[in-house]
C-alpha cells in the first residue's frame, strides 16, 4: 500500500516564522506572552506553555495587565503578536502600556492590513471574505478606516448589497477555500457592482488545497491532521470529503482510528499550516507499520 504525503503539508512560512520567534525570545530569559495562542495547534501551545509562555486571551485581559513603564525593568514583559495579526487598537494598547511588542504577523496577512487601511482611507467600502469569528478576520477588520462587511458563504454573496454609490474592495482570509472565493467573486461581478478584487489567499494555501484535492481524488482514505480551531485544516477536510468518503480529521495520533479495506492501495496524508512536522511523521510511521 502506498502512503502519499501532500507536498507542503505542515507549518507554512508565516506560522514557522511566528513559532521560531517565540523560541528565540525564550532564549533571552524574558517573560514572554503571546496575544492569543501563537498557532491553532493545541500540542504546540501546550509545549510552549510548559516552557513558560503565557497567553493573553483577549483585549480585556490585556487591559488588566500592568503598565510596564511603572516597573523597574521595562523589558520584564514581552508580547508577541501571532501570525494571525491583531486589530490596530489592540496593538496600540500594547504599546501604550510600555510593553516590548514583537510583531510576528504573517507578512501575507500584514499585506491585507495595509490594503484595507489604504483603500478604506480612500473611501472604498471593504468586503472581507472569510470566517467572521476567526482572529485573522477580526484583525483585518480592525485595520479598516470605516464600515466593513464580512461574508463567508455563497448564499451570503447572493444576498449581499453594498452601500449605494460606494466602490467595493474585496479581500479574502489568507486560508480561505480558493475555489469558493472565485465563486463568490463571480457572483459579485455579475451583480454589476463597482468591485476591485484583491486575491489575498496566500500561494501556499492555494497550492496545498490543489495538491490535497489531487491526492484525495485518487486515495482510498485521506488523513487530515490539524488543530480543532484551525481554519485552514478544516478547509482541507472539507476538500477531501468532497472526493474521498473515507476521510479522517485528527489532532494527534491518539485520534486516529483508521479502518481500511484489504483492497486499499493508497492512503493520503495532508496537514494544516499549524501542524508540526514531528506529528506528521508520527502519523506516517504509524500507517506504514500497521497497514
Amino acid at each position: 500500500m502506498e502512503i502519499r504525503l501532500v507536498a507542503g503539508a505542515g507549518f507554512c512560512f508565516g506560522v514557522k516564522r511566528a513559532v521560531d520567534t517565540v523560541y528565540e525570545q525564550l532564549q533571552t530569559g524574558k517573560t514572554i506572552y503571546t496575544y492569543g495562542p501563537i498557532v491553532h495547534n493545541e500540542e504546540v501551545v501546550k509545549e510552549l506553555a510548559e516552557l513558560g509562555v503565557r497567553v493573553i486571551e483577549n483585549r480585556q485581559e490585556l487591559e488588566r495587565l500592568p503598565d510596564l513603564r511603572s516597573l523597574a525593568d521595562p523589558r520584564a514583559g514581552t508580547v508577541i503578536i501571532r501570525a494571525h495579526g491583531v486589530p490596530r487598537e489592540v496593538q496600540q494598547c500594547m504599546e501604550q502600556k510600555g510593553w516590548e511588542v514583537i510583531d510576528a504577523t504573517c507578512p501575507f496577512v500584514k499585506r491585507i492590513h495595509r490594503t484595507v487601511e489604504k483603500k478604506s482611507g480612500q473611501g472604498d467600502h471593504i468586503l472581507v471574505v472569510g470566517n467572521p469569528d476567526h482572529p485573522e478576520i477580526q484583525g483585518i477588520v480592525g485595520w479598516c478606516n470605516g464600515p466593513v462587511d464580512v461574508i463567508e458563504t455563497v448564499e451570503e454573496a447572493e444576498k449581499y448589497v453594498p452601500p449605494e454609490g460606494k466602490k467595493l474592495t474585496v479581500v479574502a482570509q489568507t486560508t480561505f477555500n480558493y475555489n469558493k472565493f472565485q465563486t463568490i467573486v463571480e457572483i459579485l461581478k455579475k451583480k454589476g457592482y463597482n468591485v476591485s478584487i484583491v486575491n489575498t489567499i496566500c500561494n501556499a494555501t492555494e497550492d496545498r488545497q490543489r495538491d490535497t484535492r489531487e491526492v484525495a481524488a485518487n486515495a482510498d482514505a485521506m488523513i487530515v491532521i490539524g488543530g480543532k480551531h484551525s481554519s485552514n485544516a478544516a478547509k482541507l477536510y472539507e476538500i477531501c470529503r468532497e472526493v474521498c468518503d473515507n476521510t479522517y480529521f485528527i489532532q494527534t495520533l491518539d485520534d486516529l482510528h483508521l479502518e481500511l479495506p484489504k483492497s486499499a492501495r493508497l492512503v493520503g496524508i495532508t496537514a494544516g499550516a499549524s501542524t508540526p512536522n514531528k506529528l506528521i511523521e508520527e502519523v506516517q510511521n504509524y500507517v506504514r507499520i500497521n497497514f
